[in-house]
C-alpha cells in the first residue's frame, strides 16, 4: 500500500519568518489520522527566512534529523555543540534525557529544511549532536545511509531508534529500488523533482506513506533528490 499526501493537502503555518508545512499532527496543525508512522513522529518542511531562526529551546526523548534543502543551518546547544549543515548535508540530535538548543538560519538567502523526528527505542540517555556531509554525487542512482540505528550502517550518522533515513538522487528516467525488511513502514518524499513508486506519482515535497511493500522501485519521471525513511511498525 502506498497512500499518497498531496503537498497542497498539508497542515501548517506561516509565520513571516517561517513557512512550515506538517506531514503529521505538530503545533497547531491537528489531525487523529496523522499522528505518525511507525516510529516516526513528524516530517516538518521548513522555509526558514535569512538571518532568522528557531531560539533556544527544549526537547527530550526524540531523535531529530534534519535534512538541508536549501541553504545552511546553524546549530549551538548547552553542551557547547556548535555547526553548521549546508544543503544535501545531515545533523542528528539525540534529545535523550533532555538538551537545549537553538537552529538558526545565518545565511544572506532562504533556508529549507525537512526536520524528522523519530521516536527512541528506549528513553533517556546522554543527549548527544552530530553532522556529516554526503556529497550528492555518492547517492546517485542509489539508496544511501544518511543516519540509522540499525547494525551494519557504521557509515551513517548514529540515532538510537530502529529505523534509518537515507538519501537518493536520481536523474530524469533512472530508477533505483529499496526492499524492506519485514513488516516494516517507510515514509518517502521528493525534496526536489517529480518521480514514480511502484507507479505512483510523487512531486516535489508530496509523501508518500509506504506498508506492506516488500520493495519499491523509484522512477524519475525528471530530475529528483528523494528522502526516505525506513521505521519499525
Amino acid at each position: 500500500m502506498i497512500e499518497l499526501r498531496p503537498y497542497a493537502g498539508l497542515g501548517g503555518e506561516n509565520h513571516g519568518w517561517l513557512d512550515a508545512k506538517h506531514h503529521f499532527s505538530f503545533a497547531g496543525y491537528r489531525d487523529a489520522g496523522r499522528m505518525g508512522w511507525g516510529a516516526l513522529r513528524v516530517w516538518n518542511d521548513d522555509t526558514i527566512a535569512a538571518n532568522t531562526g528557531f531560539p533556544p529551546h527544549s526537547h527530550a526523548d526524540m531523535e531529530i534529523i534534519t535534512y538541508v534543502r536549501d541553504g545552511a543551518i546553524s546549530h549551538q546547544d548547552n553542551l557547547g555543540n556548535r555547526g553548521r549543515t549546508e544543503a544535501g548535508d545531515v545533523q542528528v540530535m539525540s534529545a535523550g534525557s533532555g538538551i537545549q538548543h537553538a537552529e538558526y538560519n545565518l545565511e544572506p538567502e532562504t533556508t529549507r529544511i525537512f526536520q524528522i523526528w523519530i521516536i527512541p527505542d528506549a528513553r533517556g540517555g546522554a543527549p548527544t549532536w552530530g553532522a556529516k556531509p554526503f556529497p550528492k554525487d555518492d547517492r546517485g542512482g542509489r539508496f544511501v545511509v544518511l543516519a540509522s540505528g540499525i547494525d551494519g550502517d557504521e557509515d551513517a550518522l548514529p540515532i538510537r531508534a530502529n529505523a534509518r533515513v537515507l538519501g537518493l538522487t536520481l536523474a530524469k528516467g533512472e530508477s533505483a529500488e529499496y526492499a524492506f525488511d519485514g513488516e516494516r513502514y517507510g515514509y518517502l518524499v521528493p525534496a526536489k523533482g517529480a518521480i514514480e513508486v511502484n507507479g505512483v506519482a510523487v512531486n516535489a515535497r508530496d509523501g508518500a506513506a509506504i506498508r506492506g511493500e516488500a520493495r519499491i522501485r523509484v522512477t524519475a519521471s525528471e530530475d529528483a533528490e528523494v528522502v526516505l525513511v525506513d521505521t519499525a511498525p
